[in-house]
């Protein structure tokens, strides 16, 4: 049965656990983007790297009482090597993510091009896991793109080699998502949870230490700001405490999504998710004087927008099925 309308107060709960999710989303692409920021400019100057590893690593402490909740047991599988695979394609998305920040890509930017990963998850799951494409998915692909188009600043001043940082982190999180709907073909969604909450960390440490002797053998072929200095160096003082705040809200978004996702349809969830995009948009405009340019909010809506149509259609899709199923 359909949860969102068998269950008004789930619907409610969904949609605050993932609204109050969206500002601690907000709050780590902030941190994210202070963090890796040369000192000179007021930041930390934290590798982008190695603040991948903390955050993750700190994350996965606080995560612990949720992992000891699922039971180690159910990392049992039969597709060992797809899960891991998931795994550092996830951990590489965050590593190509931040290092948008560390380039100096805006926060209101960075956000609103990762939200155009539904495009990829479409076509992720129309080649390879042979879903059908529809007109709907063509619509609302063609409008996120435009809207994408319209952030990204191609075609003025604005633009840069960099923008494009957040689309290839959308794209490496989409398959992820794909690879995840594969998976649950067969997988139980404990062990498609507690596979990337254990497996996740050590991909990071991986990435870490590739990044890190790549740049010490071969510099000049790394990007700066991606693996520079000592990788596990911590800031100090306010800088440490800013690095906790990251773990902590990381891993606090993903239980609030966990909750949420327990109490209501994900494609009715999937719009309020989108709303991490003007959320951040402002805090960056109030925290960090990052001001989106006018444009900014045209091509939020169009992408926004799309997401929306399209998880709205899924799911007026999906309901006579579900409505049989309850039958």
């Amino acid at each position: 049965m359909n949860q969102v309308s068998s269950s008004p107060n789930g619907a409610v709960l969904g949609a605050a656990f993932v609204i109050i999710s969206s500002l601690a989303f907000a709050g780590t692409n902030i941190l994210q983007s202070v963090l890796p920021t040369p000192t000179e400019y007021g930041g930390f100057g934290m590798a982008s790297t190695g603040m991948a590893f903390w955050q993750y690593l700190i994350a996965t402490v606080f995560a612990l009482p949720l992992i000891l909740r699922i039971g180690i047991g159910k990392l049992r599988t039969k597709h060992p090597a797809i899960h891991e695979i998931r795994a550092f394609v996830s951990a590489l998305g965050v590593h190509v993510f931040v290092y948008g920040f560390a380039s100096g890509v805006p926060v209101w930017q960075m956000v609103t091009l990762l939200a155009t990963g539904p495009l990829f998850i479409i076509a992720g799951s129309t080649l390879f896991l042979g879903e059908r494409v529809t007109v709907t998915r063509l619509i609302a692909a063609f409008v996120a793109f435009a809207g994408a188009l319209i952030v990204s600043g191609i075609g003025s001043e604005g633009f840069s080699l960099t923008t494009l940082v957040p689309i290839v982190a959308a794209a490496l999180w989409a398959t992820t998502d794909v690879l995840t709907k594969y998976l649950s073909r067969e997988e139980s969604p404990e062990t498609l949870t507690i596979s990337l909450l254990v497996l996740v960390t050590p991909n990071h440490l991986l990435i870490l230490l590739v990044a890190t002797l790549a740049a010490w053998l071969v510099p000049s072929l790394v990007p700066q700001g991606l693996a520079t200095g000592f990788p596990f160096q911590l800031p100090s003082g306010l800088g440490l405490g800013l690095v906790v705040l990251l773990g902590f809200l990381t891993a606090a978004a993903q239980y609030l999504l966990s909750l949420a996702y327990k109490v209501a349809d994900a494609t009715y969830l999937q719009p309020f998710g989108d709303l991490k995009v003007p959320l951040t948009a402002l805090l960056g405009w109030a925290l960090l004087g990052q001001v989106p340019t006018p444009w900014f909010w045209l091509g939020a809506a169009l992408i926004i927008a799309a997401s929306a149509f399209i998880f709205h259609q899924e799911a007026q899709k999906d309901r006579p099925s579900r409505a049989a199923q309850a039958a």
